[in-house]
């Protein structure tokens, strides 16, 4: 896939995540104890032979910036290609505020536009999933489509793919558009929102949505050109989740705890990497005992811990019981603490005595840096 450039846009919608996305932008939540959601789809894209990697950074750039650095651990700091950060650009001359996406990746044109690549894969990073992209975008280019579309039949009996996009095919199995899941079906066609694209139409699209002003989103300016275009849609048949609600990020945390589901989202079609820190083995010391979990490095455990995510260098002390929990980085658990249902982000601290208890539909969310003791939380 040294042909193919890879654009990985971070533009998602994450005010459903509340607290979660305070001060970061969706690609950035911590996943499954020690990754980035980012981490999936770079990690696809590296492990399917693409080399010139640019990711839109959107407006929270900070968390960005640090997980992603110089692209080291995806093997991306290299001479040719590697990895580009674009980030927003301000007109402070300009009375006129320009909404949406569109617009950086016209200023930030000439990477595309100079690219040796002849394609590109656009793809956002709020779904999760092991992929290899070799055999879709070759079936891409026997398919001599202009534009092609990565999907997956769904059977959605407990509504995790609500207000995602699907695909449409007449009844003779021919593209017809992307839609919004309402509901209205078990079984759909979800579009993983990962596309296919030649440069020219690329180009030509993002161009003529520009000087027509018909779209302000990069995706608007695609949805809006399908019917312009040939179009071929690519079946995924593997596992596939979606972060895009607080409810969503709880349960894909959890499918992990299956491991089948960990076995082929960590490993199946090549490594999922992500930012290094060296951190000595996790210490079970004389009270702990662990159930169905998994425990990042770093960690010092001295309570009970059942169906629960514990990222990197979590204190967890005798007394406590954790139950069907995601515990964030450096957080700290004092003694006699009581967690069911419950996502801490990262370095939080729970007092003595303290309890805790959410819903599986509606988990209890400790913001980041909170300290939360019986008085309530500061």
């Amino acid at each position: 896939m040294k042909n193919c450039l890879g654009i990985i846009n971070l533009s998602e919608v994450d005010l459903p995540l509340g607290l979660l996305c305070q001060n970061r932008p969706m690609a950035m939540l911590p996943f499954g104890g020690r990754y980035r959601v980012i981490d999936f789809m770079l990690s696809n894209m590296v492990n399917s032979g693409i080399t010139g990697i640019g990711v839109y950074t959107g407006n929270k750039v900070r968390s960005v910036m640090d997980h992603l650095g110089s692209g080291q651990a995806w093997d991306l700091d290299r001479k040719l290609n590697g990895l580009f950060l674009f980030t927003p650009t301000y007109d402070y001359t300009s009375i006129n505020q320009k909404v949406g996406d569109l617009d950086l990746f016209y200023q930030n044109n000439a990477f595309v536009r100079y690219a040796k690549q002849e394609n590109i894969l656009i793809a956002r990073s709020s779904m999760i999933a092991n992929i290899d992209y070799n055999a879709a975008y070759q079936d891409f280019l026997d398919s001599g489509a202009d534009i092609g579309i990565i999907y997956k039949n769904v059977v959605d009996t407990k509504n995790r793919f609500i207000g995602c996009d699907k695909v449409n095919f007449d009844e003779n199995g021919n593209f017809v558009g992307i839609g919004t899941n309402l509901g209205m079906e078990e079984q759909f066609k979800l579009s993983m929102e990962m596309y296919f694209i030649k440069k020219t139409v690329y180009i030509d699209m993002l161009y003529d949505s520009i000087e027509k002003g018909s779209a302000n989103y990069l995706k608007q300016a695609l949805f809006t050109s399908l019917n312009k275009y040939k179009v071929h849609a690519y079946e995924f048949k593997g596992y596939v989740s979606t972060i895009n609600t607080v409810r969503n990020y709880f349960d894909a945390n959890m499918d992990i705890l299956n491991p089948e589901v960990s076995s082929e989202l960590f490993f199946k079609h090549g490594q999922i990497f992500t930012k290094v820190k060296d951190e000595p083995s996790t210490y079970y010391k004389k009270h702990a005992k662990i159930k169905n979990s998994f425990i990042a490095n770093g960690c010092q455990i001295d309570g009970f811990v059942e169906n629960s995510i514990i990222f990197r260098g979590v204190k967890i002390d005798k007394g406590c019981i954790v139950r069907n929990s995601i515990v964030m980085q450096k957080s700290h658990i004092d003694e006699n603490v009581h967690l069911n249902y419950v996502i801490l982000d990262k370095r939080t601290t729970i007092n003595k005595g303290v309890t805790l208890i959410g819903d599986p539909s509606s988990p209890y969310i400790g913001g980041k840096k909170a300290v939360i003791s019986k008085e309530g939380e500061t």
